[in-house]
């Protein structure tokens, strides 16, 4: 069945956790963000010793706002493009006064009390950069750490810089995808005399205010800030130089995501629902953006239901690529131009592993071939968490892929051959590439219902008999 958990009301309770047991192998999770936390909750309840290390001093990643590890990219009207029911963790339903859509407060609110309730927030080392993991001499990981916050980051430069080794059998990467800012390269002819902003550094309208913004890009970030522009700006264009499916995120009253399917029907039909989904929520080629060149659901979903609206009363105006900058000018392929003294770049991430050597782990181009997106088939004890983009929400699939990382190390699943593994990273490569168009935002794309079925079967594939 699809993954649908129902919204409840439920007080938090803490859930005591059980005491690690030394004969089992000992982990370290990076990061306590989304995946993170649900790396370490499955380690916790299943009595594996474990460090979680954050590097900001509050956990809930690239959901809480101002997150004072330095890398969230939340601002101020971010909420959940993948409703309640769907984004929720299979045993810990969002409560039932909840929005169809969340907003980042109530994701962390959340989050929060999904620590509280499992009790596992005793696990999550705060102010603590995890900078090198290497393999051991002896097999395992040598993981070094050292402490951030403003008594660190004085000395974080020096000599005396506090820097900490230890060893782990595993590390569970949940470091994220979505901080590493990628502009464009190259950049465009000419010369630009204003401001220029990732969208990873926006924040709220209040950038925005009383300026002539140009925003480049077609993604859910993109038509976020545009929007938002559309009411606080002087002027907003919006540069777009090739065509996507704007989905609405509410179709007769429902949240669209709701109308699911199972895991098991082939994707034609689910990419079948994404175009009813399209063709209800109506075109864009009136105002001017370009048809896109795929169908729906060969790309990851584009969705607002305030860009219309916006469009219609005039208050955004589309553009094509830009062609060059001149000055307080911008001049797009279509020899059109634009006053400008903003420029708010929403051109996505680069995925990157900032502690690992780049002959050991690298994801050139975006690009890391993994069993099942989360397991090396030449690095053993190494898991990554999260690192996939779906359509639907990541929480439900981290919590899935650390239940079979966690059965892995419990030694009640055994992973493939290194062969088998090779041969299904293949087959689920050239699946992918028919399914989704080439770029390297869809290097990681999985269909979210599908995915989930095939962890469930490869538990029961792999399953260790008692």
């Amino acid at each position: 069945m699809p993954y649908n958990v129902k919204q409840e009301h439920r007080a938090p309770k803490v859930t005591a956790p059980i005491p690690p047991n030394p004969a089992l192998p000992r982990v370290c999770v990076i990061g306590a963000g989304a995946s993170g936390l649900a790396a370490a909750k499955a380690l916790c309840t299943a009595g594996v010793p474990f460090d979680c290390f954050e590097k900001g001093s509050e956990f809930g990643g690239n959901w809480l706002f101002d997150n004072p590890n330095g890398v969230s990219a939340c601002y101020e009207t971010l909420q959940i493009n993948t409703s309640c029911p769907r984004m929720a963790f299979s045993d810990f339903p969002m409560p039932a006064d909840y929005p169809n859509y969340a907003s980042h407060d109530q994701v962390y609110a959340y989050f929060r009390d999904y620590v509280d309730h499992f009790g596992f927030g005793h696990t999550i080392t705060f102010n603590t950069e995890v900078t090198h993991v290497r393999r051991g001499e002896n097999g395992g990981w040598d993981v070094d750490i050292r402490p951030t916050g403003s008594s660190a980051e004085s000395s974080a430069n020096s000599d005396t810089a506090e820097y900490e080794t230890r060893r782990y059998d595993a590390v569970m990467v949940a470091n994220g995808h979505h901080w590493d800012a990628r502009w464009p390269d190259p950049g465009y002819p000419g010369h630009f005399d204003g401001g220029q902003i990732h969208a990873h550094d926006y924040r709220s309208g209040e950038q925005l205010e009383n300026r002539d913004v140009v925003v480049v890009g077609a993604g859910n970030s993109a038509m976020d800030i545009a929007v938002e522009g559309s009411y606080r700006a002087q002027s907003v264009n919006l540069s777009i130089r090739r065509g996507q499916w704007v989905m609405k995120k509410t179709i007769f009253g429902k949240a669209a995501d709701q109308i699911a399917l199972p895991g098991w029907v082939p994707w034609w039909a689910t990419a079948a629902r994404l175009r009813i989904a399209a063709m209800l929520s109506g075109g864009l080629r009136r105002y001017g953006l370009p048809t896109p060149e795929h169908t729906p659901g060969q790309s990851h979903p584009v969705q607002s239901d305030a860009i219309r609206d916006r469009l219609d009363e005039g208050a955004i105006t589309v553009r094509p690529g830009i062609e060059r900058l001149e000055g307080d000018r911008v001049f797009f392929t279509d020899g059109s131009e634009a006053p400008a003294d903003l420029i708010v770049w929403a051109t996505g991430y680069r995925v990157n592993f900032p502690f690992f050597d780049p002959d050991l782990i690298s994801a050139e181009g975006n690009d890391l071939p993994l069993f099942k997106r989360m397991a090396h088939p030449d690095r053993p004890g190494l898991f990554f968490i999260g690192l996939l983009q779906p359509v639907g929400a990541i929480m439900p699939l981290a919590e899935a892929q650390s239940k079979l990382a966690v059965k892995t190390l419990t030694g009640d699943y055994e992973l493939p051959s290194r062969r088998d593994m090779t041969r299904q990273m293949h087959e689920d490569d050239r699946r992918n590439k028919r399914q989704f168009y080439d770029s390297p935002r869809h290097t990681m794309q999985v269909d979210f219902d599908h995915y989930l079925l095939e962890l469930e079967r490869e538990m029961r594939r792999g399953k260790v008999a008692a």
